[in-house]
This record gives C-alpha cells, structure tokens and sequence, in this order.
C-alpha cells in the first residue's frame, strides 16, 4: 500500500475510537501544529543525540554508552592487563570509542530525512506507542543504512590499532567454539553495532525528556502538542 506522507499527525488518530481519549487530549490543537510538534520533537532529539556522541568523549566518556570488548574478551583483559598488555587494551578501547564518535555525525542527516518523510502510521504510532516509540521509529527507518555509512569509519579508524587484526583472529575462534556472538566476532562490526545502540539510547534519553518535561524544552510548539497529552 503506498504510503501518504505524514502532513497531518492529528488526523492519524481522530475519528478512531479506540484513541478517543486521545482525541480529546488533543482537541483543542490543529492538524498542522500537531504534525509540527511531533517533527520537532524527533528532529530535536535526534540532532540533540548526535551532538552529544559525535564529539571526543562522547562515548568513551559516558558509560551509559561506552563501548567495552564484548563476552569473554571483556573477562578475560583482567588478565592480559595483568600479562604487560595493558597500554594495548585501553589503546583498543579508545580506538574502537574514537571510532564511534567520528562515525555519529554521519546519522543526522538520514534521521532528519526520516523525520521529513513520515507517514500517517508512523505519526499514529509516536503519539500513541509510549515513551520510546520515537526511538523505534529511528530504529526501524534508518538502522540498516547507517550500518553502511558507519562500517567504513570505523573500519578505517579501527585499522590504525595493531591489536585490531587480533581481535578480529582471536574473537573469530572463540565465535566458532560458541564463547562469543558471531556479530561480536569482527570488531569493525562490533563497534559499528554498538555505536548504533548508543545512538539510539541517547535518543530515547532526549525523547522521554521532552516527553516528560515539554515546557523545558523552551519551544512553544512542544509545550502546546506535548503539554496537551500529558
């Protein structure tokens, strides 16, 4: 079924009765200023996330998203810290952090893109789906092609780390003996991964604070479209 773009998030939900209440909640706002409100609420969060990640330290600073070796590897560097290896380790975890922060930027424009391009489901599933539905919208709509656009980054930053190539040979045997996940197995996609989750998490931390406090925002629009359906 083709898709309609999301010109009027209002009309995703009015005149369905199963969101009555809703309804009500939003009765005294227009079509175009609900759209509005919800564009600017995921746009904002989104640049909001990005600026927070794409800089230095923005992961390997906050350990809500810091990226550390996965499974046994994160056990197992107690004792390769303990065998002379440390400089090496903590090189690798800067690196695989630096990676993600030079990659973030990258994600602002395909999430404003997807911001622009919704359609009348989408705008029916932010407003109705909970506190992280804008989160999963993200998700859905832009996951696979910031995949793309993140693997080369990374890559490249990843490679200047001469412990790299041995993450990569040491984690591909403990992936086939079943000690590691087979995505955790390649760190150029492993970081990759993670740094989309950080991504991702970050934008719910922004979602849920306009969400629960859209007069702090100090826009006018959130106030009106969000103040009205808490």
């Amino acid at each position: 079924m083709q898709r309609r773009k999301f010109t009027s998030a209002a009309s995703a939900v009015v005149g369905l009765t199963a969101f009555a209440p809703l309804s009500r909640a939003m009765s005294g706002i227009s079509e175009g200023d609900a759209a509005l409100g919800i564009r600017t609420a995921l746009e904002r969060g989104a640049v909001a996330a990005v600026g927070l990640l794409g800089k230095t330290d923005g992961f390997l600073g906050n350990p809500k998203v810091r990226i550390e070796l996965p499974g046994f590897l994160h056990d197992a560097q107690r004792f390769l810290r303990a065998a002379g290896q440390q400089r090496r380790i903590d090189e690798l975890i800067t690196a695989m952090n630096r990676a993600a922060e030079a990659a973030v930027p990258e994600a602002k424009a395909l999430l404003v893109n997807a911001v622009k391009t919704m359609s009348v489901e989408d705008g029916r599933q932010i407003i109705t789906g909970g506190d992280d539905s804008a989160t999963r919208f993200f998700a859905q709509k832009t996951r696979e092609p910031l995949e793309v656009k993140f693997l080369p980054i990374v890559t490249r930053a990843t490679q200047k780390v001469s412990l790299a190539d041995k993450y990569n040979a040491v984690a591909g045997r403990a992936a086939s003996l079943g000690l590691l996940k087979k995505d955790d197995a390649n760190v150029q996609q492993y970081v990759t991964s993670r740094a989309l989750d950080g991504l991702y998490l970050m934008i719910g931390e922004e979602e849920r604070k306009i969400r629960k406090d859209p007069i702090g925002t100090g826009s006018a629009i959130l106030k009106k479209v969000f103040g009205a359906l808490r």
